[in-house]
């Protein structure tokens, strides 16, 4: 950038705009990878990071922006290291030396994104300017930092104008948001992020048409500090024409080469668009076997207007096993374990074989502990990129406080991705158990249909969401085949995330849920069918699948279902943060619910500690209409939010 030199006392030089409990433990491995509570060990790293190694040299630091203008100050602290690193010492002096100096760079570019041009900046430690002092030099313990910062006079576009844009588009999907909508007009704050990001839309808006190489080529930006305002043109080159090349495949050892291309979706012949091209990046992840994966456009536009494609790969280890587990007071201490082979013949199918054992401190008798045991196959791209096959077979014996259940089920079917939002399911199922409770008594169920179902996410993390929604909508009809009756059963289940600030540290969440089951009677239906609530997924504070329709002769499930929770999350630390919430369930015996029985309340508060597959969660719930056999209060552990 011409003529946008901010004065400094530590002599910057004149610059042009330049543009994420648990401690993970990583230890190479040459077979399989070990996976304990969400953590992965035994697994190379994949961008190990340097380490500096120094003699520590503390530091307080205090940091003075002339004015009263508390985002300019903020994003200053931000761009600081020595403000972001103060609570650590630095690698010895010439350490504090190095960040200091990088500080005007990092602070210079900072004002300059809030359109502050004509900045001082001065930073000193132990009363000596940054920019003057050696590597060698030696400071008091701790040493006295101070920067100070004068941002300058607010610079506003006199002229902000973009040369040969693109044409508009009649594609709604290769629309380009308007530079002038995101204040690159007269008048407006002339920050260099505005003036970049305007680059960047103009360009893209040339690659949404095919121009695969649209770039800036020319920007002339010019300061006035004699009226405070910039006069910014920027002139985009589109380049050529470009429909996709041949797409190649570099770097698979099992992997088939061909069958990564097909994965990529791209269609050789088919006009350029870099949406494609990040597209084909997300499936490239999704498909779990790569342990690093790049999609690289040729440099060059080819004679004949085609752009070749290279797929860069690095295989991940074919075998995985972990463990995991959950506890409460209620319902005891859950462990889990998988195994998983992620590439069986060579087009990323998956094996995964896992076991369960549950309830263990409620008793000590094994015969009284839940167990779930099976095994999931699945095979991606089986028709489409979008469509994966999946085939699973599970075992099971759940003893609850209203029935135990001895069985086996089974589904085999499709899930496709129609967009990056919105998917969809369709399985068939099959499942025979038997029951026994203290009601009915011992019965067997053999039943046999079909589920499905359509997901939207819009949640912009689905492990610890801050922004967004989900919903999930679920359709399983089914023929019961020892009764000779045909039911459906409902789900209807969403959830919210609303960030309260920028930051996202404070962050509301709710979630609804709504069942319903269409015929046949309670007792001709298996009762893992019917609706129950309570757990730490659903009511916290009561025990898992406690709260139904209540008889005189106790506890069955319902036909009918109505849930609700809010939270409110609270961040304290880059790591852990804090929660309260409310939570509320309903059970009815008739599908549709005429609210005679009693709505179950739990409130309660809890922790979350960060970690890099999810928050570990630990909530204290308590209920608000106990039973004679709830408690005055319940703990939760696990990994994951509640929803």
């Amino acid at each position: 950038m011409s003529n946008c030199t901010p004065k400094s006392r530590g002599s910057v030089p004149p610059v042009l705009i330049a543009a994420l409990a648990a401690l993970v433990v990583v230890i190479p491995a040459p077979a399989a990878a070990l996976e304990i509570f969400g953590l992965r060990l035994f697994e190379p790293r994949e961008d190990p990071a340097e380490e500096v190694i120094g003699t520590p040299q503390p530091y307080e630091v205090t940091f003075s922006v002339a004015g009263e203008d508390n985002e300019i100050e903020r994003a200053l602290r931000n761009a600081s290291r020595l403000w972001t690193d103060r609570d650590e010492p630095a690698s010895g002096a010439a350490g504090l030396v190095a960040k200091a100096r990088g500080d005007y760079r990092r602070i210079l570019y900072a004002l300059y994104g809030q359109a502050r041009y004509g900045g001082t900046i001065s930073i000193t430690v132990d009363g000596q300017e940054a920019s003057n002092l050696l590597p060698d030099a030696v400071f008091g313990s701790p040493a006295v930092v101070q920067v100070t910062i004068d941002p300058g006079p607010l610079f506003h576009f006199e002229e902000a104008r973009i040369v040969n844009k693109a044409p508009p588009t009649t594609d709604p999907d290769d629309t380009v948001e308007d530079p002038a909508d995101r204040g690159f007009r007269r008048g407006e704050p002339a920050g260099s992020d505005v003036i970049l990001l305007a680059g960047r839309l103009a360009a893209t808006a040339w690659q949404q048409q095919g121009y695969a190489k649209a770039e800036i080529a020319d920007r002339r930006v010019t300061a006035a500090h004699t009226t405070d305002t910039i006069e910014a043109i920027l002139t985009v080159d589109p380049g050529a024409h470009a429909v996709f090349g041949p797409v190649s495949v570099r770097g698979t050892e099992r992997m088939d080469p061909n069958f990564v291309a097909r994965q990529t979706g791209i269609v050789p012949g088919s006009e350029y668009d870099p949406d494609e091209i990040a597209t084909a990046r997300k499936r490239m992840t999704e498909l779990g076997v790569f342990r690093s994966s790049r999609i690289e456009e040729a440099d060059t536009i080819n004679p004949d207007g085609t752009l070749p494609i290279e797929v860069v790969v690095q295989e991940r280890l074919l075998r995985r096993y972990g463990l995991g587990g959950s506890y409460s007071t209620l319902d005891g201490l859950g462990l889990e374990a998988f195994w998983l082979h992620r590439n069986l013949f060579g087009r990323a199918e998956r094996l995964r074989v896992e076991g369960k054992v549950s309830g263990i401190g409620e008793t000590i008798d094994p015969r009284e502990f839940t167990y779930r045991v099976g095994t999931t196959f699945t095979k991606p791209g089986i028709y489409t990129p979008e469509t994966d096959f999946t085939a699973s077979l599970y075992g099971q014996r759940e003893v609850l406080d209203v029935y135990t259940r001895t069985g086996v089920s089974a589904e085999v079917g499709f899930t496709h991705t129609f967009s990056e939002q919105l998917s969809g399911r369709i399985f068939a199922t099959g499942s025979h158990a038997k029951f026994e409770d203290d009601i009915f008594g011992t019965r067997e169920f053999t039943t046999a249909g079909f589920l499905g179902g359509i997901a939207y996410d819009t949640r912009d993390d689905p492990t610890n969401a801050t922004r967004g929604v989900y919903v999930d909508l679920s359709v399983a009809p089914y023929y019961e085949f020892n009764y000779g009756n045909a039911a459906a059963r409902i789900v209807a289940e969403g959830s919210t995330y609303y960030s309260l600030d920028e930051e996202s540290r404070f962050v509301l969440a709710g979630r609804t849920k709504l069942g319903a089951l269409i015929e046949p009677p309670v007792a001709e239906t298996p009762p893992d069918q019917l609706f129950f609530a309570g757990g730490g997924n659903s009511v916290r504070g009561y025990a898992y699948r406690s709260i139904g329709v209540e008889t005189p002769a106790g506890t069955i499930g319902g036909r009918s279902l109505i849930e609700g929770s809010i939270e409110l999350r609270a961040g304290i630390t880059r790591n852990i943060g804090i929660v309260g919430f409310v939570d509320a369930g309903f059970v009815d015996a008739d599908a549709l619910p005429d609210f005679s029985e009693d709505l179950r309340i739990g409130v309660g508060a809890g922790v979350r500690y960060q970690t890099g597959v999810g928050p570990i969660r630990l909530d204290l719930a308590v209920p608000l209409d106990p039973g004679p056999d709830d408690p005055t209060v319940a703990l939760y552990l696990g990994i994951g939010q509640a929803f």
